[in-house]
């Protein structure tokens, strides 16, 4: 067998198939797939509902503000994760959104709007929590040597989704309105219930609390703080998310620099998901090649150069962009999340996982706000290559060595501070 032949072979090792083969690591699968379906399908639908019945775009927008706000509380929400056994309440979470959607059966007025907004409010904190358990179950159910497989595989069921489950919402919406694509997302749940149910993990309950909430708070904060390699991943991935939002916010300025519609818009993005879905399949065999910086750093990378591309006002420069974003994108957060699953303890993995999501994802919705005051007063050409600039430097960051990680490592997580 020639080098060339055995690397294909490597490669072709941890396929699809190798992941589908564990039973567990396919049903949980499924369960993303499920749940995210509906969660996709709400997600469009929210904002298209309250559009509707307000005809304010703020509104809109803020619909979408109410399920990402709670994401900020992360590492508070998580510690419950770390508090029960995860797969029971996991059922419980997805059992109790269920019966929660239901309740947007009563929304068909302007003043009903508060009730649709504190449903997408205990809709996105049940989601942190969930998102938390989901993280710290993964290596009891699918195993450590299936990690960044599985990560991978779960960012193209995600991101499939997104894909395919906006326009079936919006269907779905058009044709039977918003209180239909509640329903449905409540189904999703029920199946996701079962799914989960089916898992055959062995937990042991988590030993009784000896300290207070917010210093069990603090010990998932100080555990990421104090491992150098999911740290520098995370807040890379911070960074990258902010660029990665502005860059976002600046969208319908580069689809105006090419002549099109706004509706051009959803060609891009479905270019992006697009991208991010192949990225999925070969994430973990590329994740062992290069190692968990070495990944990141070629994505953002890539990504740099994909936001400064979007600068020339071609289209087909444009779609290539959008592929190469998505590549590119994804590869930081499987990484950071990877490194976060193998490097810590199941005791405080949920806490870890959610203060990692909070660092990860919260630098978005950030980026949106400045995007969105950006694009006013600075030209695109300007500045999606300021971007770019700033991305490549955050690439740069994870491929030099870390003069202080042994130092780091070496200190007990007690010495390390946040700040």
């Amino acid at each position: 067998m020639t080098s060339k032949t055995r690397v294909r072979a490597s490669w072709m090792s941890w396929t699809v198939t190798r992941v589908l083969r564990d039973r567990d690591a396919g049903l949980y699968l499924a369960g993303v797939v499920v749940s995210g379906f509906g969660s996709s399908s709400l997600w469009l639908a929210s904002g298209v509902w309250v559009k509707d019945l307000t005809g304010s775009d703020g509104l809109a927008a803020l619909s979408l503000l109410a399920m990402w706000a709670p994401t900020a509380a992360g590492p508070v929400l998580g510690a419950l994760a770390d508090r029960v056994r995860r797969k029971p309440l996991l059922i419980a979470l997805n059992l109790v959104l269920a019966a929660l959607l239901p309740v947007l059966f009563a929304v068909d007025a302007p003043d009903d709007l508060w009730l649709l907004f504190a449903v997408l409010f205990l809709y996105g904190a049940a989601g942190v929590v969930q998102d938390a358990a989901e993280s710290a179950l993964l290596p009891a159910a699918v195993g450590p040597e299936l990690l960044g497989d599985f990560n991978g595989l779960r960012m193209t069921a995600g991101e499939g989704m997104k894909l395919v489950a906006p326009l079936a919402g919006a269907g779905l919406y058009t044709a039977y309105g918003g209180a239909a694509v509640a329903l449905l997302d409540a189904v999703t749940f029920v199946l996701a219930a079962g799914v989960c149910a089916l898992l055959r993990v062995a937990e042991e309950p988590p030993d009784r609390p000896t300290k207070s909430r917010w210093q069990r708070t603090a010990e998932g904060v100080r555990h990421l703080w104090a491992h150098p390699t999911p740290r520098v991943l995370v807040l890379a991935g911070g960074a990258t998310m902010f660029c990665t939002a502005v860059n976002g916010a600046a969208t319908y300025a580069v689809v105006d620099s090419l002549g099109r519609s706004p509706a051009f818009a959803g060609v891009l993005y479905a270019a992006q998901g697009a991208g991010s879905v192949a990225l999925g399949l070969v994430s973990g065999p590329a994740l062992r090649r290069l190692g968990d910086r070495g990944f990141a750093a070629a994505g953002i990378a890539l990504l740099a150069l994909a936001v400064a591309g979007r600068a020339l006002p071609t289209e087909p420069t444009a779609l290539l962009c959008g592929v190469a974003g998505g590549v590119g994108l994804p590869c930081v957060l499987i990484a950071a999340l990877t490194a976060v699953q193998r490097e810590t303890p199941g005791p405080l993995l949920g806490r870890a996982s959610a203060t990692a999501s909070t660092l990860l994802f919260t630098p978005n919705v950030v980026g949106l706000a400045a995007g969105a005051a950006l694009v006013e007063v600075a030209d695109v050409r300007l500045l999606l290559p300021l971007l770019g600039v700033a991305l490549l430097a955050t690439a740069l960051s994870l491929v030099q060595r870390p003069a202080s990680a042994s130092r780091t490592a070496a200190r007990s997580p007690s010495d390390a501070s946040p700040r």
